[in-house]
């Protein structure tokens, strides 16, 4: 099911265009990558999406239907910027908030002890926000947005701030939403996170889509150009092979740059020749590669 539609969406502030023309779909259970640097486009793109602002142009559909006053009921949304008031307790903050997106106080308590158990916080109920630890306090934003259960959830950045540990716990607690069936829609500098959670992406660059669909589609358009070789002694002659552009001595063997694919079996065949190979890979790019080659080609 599509639970989230945007068609040919503009927005227009004076004589500048803040977005133009975006189109994306997110289904049911998926999480979706909005991807770009500053002043790309995203967070104009969320908020029209949040119905804070209104779209010049275009269609935005929520489960097939235009913006609505029921929508705050299925929507959550944790913006980068976090607004929790510091001197207000957990309990008394997040549950009024779960109210005003339509829940009864009594399972707004349930739903907000559910997610302090979740986090293994369960003591931070009557505690007030500026109590907490930074990242503790981001944990406490993230639960705001989704106690009331939203349908479709915004993140801008979801991770920022957070020491390992908790960027793993709240990755794992984005996952199972989305197995639940929650619609995501995420947007982060960070690629690699990109990389575990989205199937699918729009790279926004100065208001416009650059790239857009599958990240297995779009990383299938772009040459594989590094090899990684590990071996348990040292290769002689790498730089001197067809193809290959740069070679770095790692501790464990080589990272190699090569300009056409066919340089990786004579690279394997000389370093078989010369040592013992534990590793041998014709990397595919990376998101963070083919964001800048996206970005950058877009200027030219």
């Amino acid at each position: 099911m599509q639970r989230l539609h945007l068609e040919d969406v503009v927005k227009i502030y004076a004589d500048k265009t803040a977005v133009n023309r975006i189109s994306l779909q997110v289904n049911e259970g998926e999480i979706y990558g909005l991807l770009g640097a500053n002043g790309a486009g995203k967070t104009t793109t969320m908020r029209m999406v949040l119905g804070l602002i209104y779209p010049d142009e275009g269609n935005i559909r929520y489960n097939g239907k235009p913006y609505n006053n029921e929508l705050r009921r299925i929507m959550g949304y944790l913006p980068e910027e976090r607004g929790l008031y510091p001197k207000v307790k957990v309990s008394e903050q997040i549950s009024y908030l779960a109210q005003l997106r339509g829940m009864s106080a009594k399972d707004a308590d349930k739903s907000l002890r559910y997610w302090l158990d979740r986090f293994e916080v369960p003591e931070y109920y009557n505690k007030k926000i500026e109590e907490l630890s930074k990242g503790n306090q981001q944990k406490m934003g993230f639960i705001a947005a989704v106690v009331h259960r939203p349908q479709i959830l915004i993140l801008d950045e979801a991770f920022s701030g957070l020491d390992p540990v908790n960027v793993e716990l709240l990755k794992s607690t984005v996952k199972d939403l989305r197995d639940q069936g929650t619609s995501i829609l995420f947007s982060t500098h960070r690629m690699e996170h990109v990389e575990e959670l989205c199937k699918n992406i729009t790279i926004l660059h100065r208001s416009n889509t650059v790239l857009q669909g599958s990240l297995k589609d779009i990383k299938s358009r772009y040459p594989r150009e590094e090899v990684a070789l590990g071996t348990s002694g040292e290769v002689k002659g790498l730089e001197s092979i067809n193809g290959v552009t740069k070679v770095d001595r790692l501790e464990d063997g080589y990272l190699i740059r090569i300009s056409n694919v066919d340089a990786a079996q004579d690279i394997l065949n000389l370093a078989m020749s010369q040592s013992v190979i534990h590793r041998f890979e014709v990397k595919e790019p990376t998101l963070n590669q083919i964001f800048i080659k996206a970005v950058g080609e877009s200027n030219e």
